[in-house]
């Protein structure tokens, strides 16, 4: 096998794993509250993190950035915050479709704050990505839920976390910045999660363990990905990530998008696949 095809799957693994790690935080979400839940799924990550780079923990804990990472971190960690309340309110698939906006979003901030140039064809992408997440949302409609809007938030916030990637990622070891974001988020909801904490039962405990294994093993397949492949190669196949949610939403908790919704996805993905596709010719 090939090493671009070897890269293919794990990030069709990585999503996979993502999907079914957000699946298992709304029904923790359900039963500890969200507030519990976001700090199993950091701090499990930073436990497993810490031992896996263990023989290099000295090495890894460099940073030439530590404001980049400081940075990297709160936006990551308000990215998860919001899409946690937002599944915990909403469908998986909704939630997803809203959150897929990031990657024209990401060349939006790559305008406005990296000084790359956009064209007529990029920004007609852009804004057909914004009209797809407004027929999910559908503000002013009976079906609008505010809940909505925090799918949008970690959306905003994930490119956020991205933009800043772009400049620290080429320069420091991808572990580095993992170990980082999950310490700071780890840090930040113990101090948080002693004024939400519900009795925990054999059920919930698994899924806590679980939610950690899927955080870390997601993020190692996505990075595996990455030292493998192409980016801009890779890029499109997080799309999958919108099936893989909505199989999840269907086996667990029966829910099934309607037809606005599935529309406003299609619009979505095919302003990001055309976004992903100007990128490409022109890089």
């Amino acid at each position: 096998m090939t090493q671009t095809k070897l890269s293919v799957l794990l990030m069709i693994g990585a999503m996979f794993v993502f999907t079914l790690m957000d699946a298992v935080a709304k029904v923790l979400t359900q039963e500890i509250g969200v507030w519990p839940t976001l700090w199993t799924r950091y701090l499990g990550q930073a436990v497993l993190v810490f031992l896996i780079v263990l023989p290099r923990f000295g090495k890894i804990v460099k940073t030439s950035f530590p404001l980049l990472q400081l940075a990297r971190s709160v936006f990551l960690m308000c990215a998860t915050m919001c899409f946690f309340w937002g599944i915990s309110n909403i469908g998986l698939a909704e939630a997803t479709a809203i959150m897929d906006i990031s990657p024209v979003l990401i060349t939006l901030g790559a305008v406005l704050f990296l000084g790359e140039r956009i064209g007529i064809r990029r920004l007609i992408g852009i804004i057909g990505a914004l009209i797809g997440a407004l027929i999910v949302i559908r503000p002013g409609s009976d079906v609008f839920s505010v809940y909505a809007l925090f799918p949008l938030g970690a959306a905003i916030c994930y490119s956020g976390y991205n933009i800043i990637t772009r400049f620290v990622g080429a320069r420091e070891d991808p572990w580095t910045s993992l170990f980082y974001t999950a310490l700071f988020g780890a840090i930040v909801f113990s101090t948080i999660v002693p004024f939400h904490w519900q009795p925990l039962s054999v059920f919930t405990i698994t899924l806590m363990a679980a939610l950690s294994v899927m955080a870390t093993s997601a993020q190692w397949l996505l990075i595996k990905a990455l030292s493998l492949g192409e980016a801009s190669l890779l890029a499109p196949i997080g799309y999958i990530a919108l099936i893989f949610a909505t199989l999840w939403g269907f086996l667990l908790f029966g829910d099934l998008p309607d037809q606005w919704t599935v529309i406003g996805a299609l619009v979505i993905v095919a302003s990001g696949v055309y976004v992903w596709s100007r990128e490409r010719k022109a890089g």
